[in-house]
């Protein structure tokens, strides 16, 4: 689809009747701890990896990026501007007269915003409260974790439209 230079469709759906009210797509982001997170390169190159997060509530998500640096790092270094997608999966609705109209039904967040690296004085407290908060989520307990201090926890800030 071409797009009208000086118009942005970024946030609109084109499928209004499908959309998630704001509450519903924050309920749904504080049910999940993976999503895709997409960036670009100096030379607009697009990138999407994905990323443990916790969301719980407010414009804040905190995103988990490992120790090491790589093209997410390098990439919002030079462009803070990130968007995210949260999805389930859902039933295939089968399509007629062709298969080839069958369709995945799925349920997603999509959130645009901009990212920075936690650097506080408590980084170390936050990265557990982290792990704490995404263990709880996966069902799997505290005991079965060693924390490494030297993992980075991006925080990221979003305005919700």
């Amino acid at each position: 689809m071409k797009e009208r230079v000086g118009t942005s469709r970024r946030g609109t759906m084109t499928r209004s009747d499908r959309q998630l009210s704001d509450g519903d797509a924050r309920a749904f982001l504080r049910t999940h701890a993976i999503a895709s997170v997409g960036t670009s390169d100096t030379a607009g190159w697009p990138y999407v990896v994905p990323l443990m997060y916790v969301y719980e509530e407010g414009d804040r998500l905190f995103l988990h990026t490992g120790a090491r640096g790589g093209h997410f790092i390098s990439n919002i270094r030079e462009n803070p501007k990130i968007c995210i997608t949260v999805s389930e999966p859902g039933p295939l609705q089968q399509g007629s007269p062709s298969p080839c109209n069958s369709a995945l039904v799925y349920k997603s967040a999509v959130v645009f915003g901009t990212v920075r690296i936690y650097e506080a004085p408590d980084v170390n407290q936050k990265k557990s409260w982290f792990f704490d908060q995404l263990l709880d989520r996966l069902g799997d307990s505290r005991k079965n974790t060693r924390l490494d201090t030297r993992c980075s926890t991006t925080s990221f800030f979003t305005k919700w439209p």
